[in-house]
């Protein structure tokens, strides 16, 4: 009898707290925070990232720091998901974020002294972080929202972290809108950013655990109980001979990939210093779109959650086969050896064919991301589990992300970097389709094992879920 009074005492708190689904305990804010979040910090490292160079005339000390980020992200991407699942969000998010003030600082220094070790140290720290923050930031966002509307939230989330490159490509714009012959960003840029990113490093500690997190169904996110380092170092490396996880990895190694290609090759190559600020609000507004028109077709196209992840992935492959072959047309002009003979002005005539491309850039990225971000999603439900699969995702993604600096900075051929970024993403969407044929259950095969588990006694694990929602 004591056991009915505390489900109804806990039944009758729940529906309290569930009257607004704009309440501090929901997914929907919960997901909007983390997304604040990114906002702040990796948000306005995208646009700093976005001018090329990090706003300097000479890409140099930014790839090698690039390199050392991505080097480090690889390796704590893969261990994010561990360490968030001991330590939990707000120790994970508060370190990670916090490695982002020091990297823009590190520009600022080197703004004055020329001098690139200490960009190259903040750079290898800020992969640490980054593998924390974006572990966590995963866990959240594919284990807060309910099963049915995942492409949604991931759609919410991208809008709002992708705010952040818009309003951080509207720093250096207007700060350096009269210095059109200029080469480098001004020392204000930087301190701008810094300010960002220092806002994002206090909103972390709002974020709540998945525990005390509260559906609009009345149920809650995973009942965690912080793992040990010794369990997570097992699952962690169960995750390299985890089939699904395999299959992902050509989608993981692309999806950031390109960006130095389209950074320092396109837009630093193409445009003028306040040109590429102009050119990073719209790359990342494009992010906003393409990540609102996916979610829809992800979550609301068709009955079947299946054949929503069949025509999702079919629409990016088509868009970015387009997009790539403009890319192609783009890119025969020029080269290392001949380059542009003069940088683009957003008020030049010519402006507009380059400009719709690096757009079109920005759209296929956010498209792309959100679609894997769904597939990972689709492959579990609880945090613990998505948080090692964003991990694994975001280890991989860095991987990649450290050869194409390094490629960029060997002067690698731009025709030749352009064709390996599309092959990559191409072989990308077969391996999708059979990870969601072979591992994604349809929505009504899901809510028919939930029918059948109600009316068999609950396990420990399940009741918190179940006497809630009953």
């Amino acid at each position: 009898m004591g056991a009915e009074v505390e489900v109804k005492d806990e039944e009758s708190i729940t529906k309290l707290s569930t009257k607004s689904r704009f309440r501090y305990n929901s997914p929907l804010v919960q997901v909007s925070l983390i997304g604040l979040v990114c906002f702040c910090c990796p948000g306005m490292f995208n646009a700093l990232s976005g001018m090329g160079g990090g706003g300097q005339v000479d890409p140099t000390a930014t790839n090698n720091a690039n390199t050392a980020l991505y080097t480090t992200f690889a390796v704590f991407g893969i261990l994010g998901g561990g360490i968030y699942n001991i330590l939990g969000p707000h120790l994970t998010l508060a370190a990670g974020c916090s490695t982002y003030v020091l990297y823009a600082g590190s520009l600022l220094y080197y703004n004055q002294q020329q001098h690139q070790g200490f960009v190259i140290i903040a750079g290898a720290l800020l992969g640490i972080g980054a593998g924390l923050l974006w572990a966590c930031e995963g866990a959240i966002m594919t284990s807060y929202p309910p099963t049915n509307r995942k492409g949604t939230y991931i759609s919410l989330f991208w809008s709002i972290f992708n705010m952040g490159g818009v309003i951080g490509g509207l720093i250096p714009f207007i700060l350096n809108y009269h210095r059109n012959e200029a080469a480098s960003v001004n020392d204000a840029t930087y301190i701008g950013f810094m300010c960002f990113m220092s806002a994002g490093t206090l909103l972390s500690f709002a974020i709540l655990p998945p525990n005390r997190v509260v559906r609009d169904d009345g149920t809650r996110c995973t009942d965690v109980k912080y793992s040990s380092v010794s369990k997570e170092a097992t699952e962690v490396l169960k995750l390299f001979t985890n089939w699904k996880m395999l299959l992902i990895v050509p989608a993981a190694w692309a999806s950031n990939f390109f960006y130095s290609y389209q950074f320092n090759n396109v837009n630093a190559v193409l445009f003028n210093l306040r040109t590429r600020g102009l050119n990073n609000v719209f790359y990342w507004g494009a992010q906003m779109l393409g990540s609102v028109g996916i979610g829809y077709i992800l979550d609301f196209s068709f009955q079947s959650r299946r054949m929503r992840g069949f025509v999702g992935i079919s629409v990016v492959a088509l868009l970015g086969t387009a997009i790539w072959g403009g890319g192609l047309a783009n890119q025969l002009p020029y080269s290392h050896d001949h380059p542009p003979s003069n940088k683009l002005d957003f008020k030049d005539s010519s402006f507009a064919g380059p400009f719709v491309l690096y757009f079109s850039y920005g759209l296929l990225d956010a498209m792309f991301q959100s679609m894997v971000y769904w597939v990972i999603g689709a492959l579990a439900d609880d945090s613990q589990t998505l948080s090692r699969y964003s991990g694994f995702y975001k280890g991989v993604q860095s991987a990649g992300a450290a050869v194409a600096w390094q490629v960029d900075t060997h002067k690698v051929p731009l025709l030749s970097q352009l064709i390996v970024n599309w092959s990559l993403t191409t072989i990308s969407y077969p391996l999708l389709v059979l990870l969601v044929m072979l591992a994604v259950k349809d929505d009504n095969k899901t809510e028919d094992e939930i029918v059948k588990e109600a009316t068999v006694p609950s396990s420990n694990k399940d009741i918190n879920c179940t006497a809630i929602s009953t």
